[in-house]
């Protein structure tokens, strides 16, 4: 009996070890908007040390824990501690932007040589979708779901035709997952009733140290590509492919982000740092590959990148201005956090040579980004 006992014993402390390993996922809300409707959140955690929070508000990434080389855990993302702040300053923190992530020059664009005119919000500009893009919109939750492996969110929202100015209805899903292997992956896709343009991508600020930590200027940045596109005075692509080879956007073998960000480099002062689109390949790719990864020295969290898409936009905060207070408590200020947005080539549909945004009906519009947390070594010890 005592032999019996024991064995229960073991497999019930097992049985408890395991249940504290597996996934979660759990809705709460996360405010109100000023007419009473509710904004829910879910709270997705992998049982490894790792936790997210969605926001229905813009299909937002409102917070992503991850552990570091010593085990303890820091938010990564940049946000707001509550709704009121994403409602008065809105600025893209974890958002989901669409129709068209980036920027359309001078908010115009033909498709089936009928002109379209969508709102100009980035000086004379369009940028992720106008002054109510896909970031500003009450995403819909569905389904919600936890098993041993993974917690998952799917959330939806229908953008009518016209919204916008954009032609099409387009319906949209978002789904966050969060697996046991620390990898947060979003798969966007989209369907659209009749032709249009679609682009979609994640805006989540990123310091790999902790959000409100200070700079992220020292972090290691490495993206594979040996070309980017140049920009004019108002970030719009000028349609040349530029080679990186000998200037300040060459980040094939890694460095420091802020390695050449002083460089008098008329693109950096373009845009005020680095603002600009890498080539990743010229065309969407079979299935999603690395386009960047990113190491902080001090915690050790390696933050590896993947998606199918052909562009990466890289951003490195040069808008934070302190006058931002974050989840933390802390004040938000240029060079506080970078941005990664896997995606189309800015402006590509009117730039036939960049490839196509059209998205026709019976066909699905689809962007697999995986965020994958690792750690490395000591600082030194290589």
């Amino acid at each position: 009996m005592r032999r019996a006992a024991l064995i229960g014993s073991i497999l019930g402390l097992a049985a408890l070890a395991s249940a504290a390993q597996a996934a979660d996922a759990r809705r709460e809300t996360f405010g109100r908007l000023p007419d009473g409707t509710r904004v829910e959140a879910v709270v997705l955690d992998n049982g490894h040390g790792m936790t997210a929070r969605v926001l229905a508000l813009g299909a937002s990434l409102q917070s992503l824990s991850v552990p570091g080389r010593d085990g303890k855990a820091a938010n990564v993302v940049l946000g707001y501690a509550t709704l009121d702040g994403y409602l008065k300053k809105p600025q893209y923190f974890g958002a989901t932007v669409g129709r068209y992530a980036n920027r359309i020059a001078g908010g115009r664009f033909t498709l089936d040589g009928k002109a379209y005119q969508v709102p100009v919000n980035d000086g004379p500009n369009s940028l992720h979708g106008g002054t109510r893009g896909f970031d500003k919109a009450l995403w819909t939750i569905g389904e919600v779901r936890h098993d041993a492996g993974k917690a998952s969110v799917t959330l939806s929202y229908a953008s009518p035709d016209g919204e916008m100015g954009y032609p099409g209805r387009l319906a949209v899903t978002a789904t966050y997952t969060l697996d046991d292997a620390n990898r947060l992956s979003i798969d966007y896709r989209a369907t659209t009733d009749k032709p249009t343009i679609v682009n979609l991508s994640n805006h989540a600020y990123w310091n790999l140290a902790g959000e409100g930590s200070g700079s992220v200027m020292g972090q290691r940045l490495t993206i594979p590509a040996d070309a980017y596109l140049p920009v004019d005075a108002t970030a719009i692509p000028t349609g040349e492919i530029r080679k990186v080879d000998g200037t300040p956007f060459d980040f094939r073998r890694g460095k420091p982000i802020g390695r050449d960000i002083r460089v008098a480099d008329q693109q950096l002062l373009n845009g005020r740092g680095y603002d600009h689109n890498w080539v990743i390949s010229r065309a969407e790719a079979a299935a999603p590959r690395v386009v960047a990864r990113v190491e902080d020295p001090a915690s050790g969290r390696v933050l590896t990148l993947k998606s199918a898409q052909p562009g990466l936009q890289f951003y490195s905060g040069n808008f934070l201005d302190g006058t931002t207070v974050g989840t933390g408590g802390h004040v938000y200020r240029q060079g506080d956090a970078f941005v990664l947005e896997p995606q189309l080539y800015p402006d590509t549909p009117n730039r036939p040579a960049f490839g196509s945004a059209r998205l026709e009906p019976g066909h699905v519009y689809r962007n697999l980004i995986v965020y994958e947390f690792t750690t490395g070594p000591a600082r030194g010890a290589r």
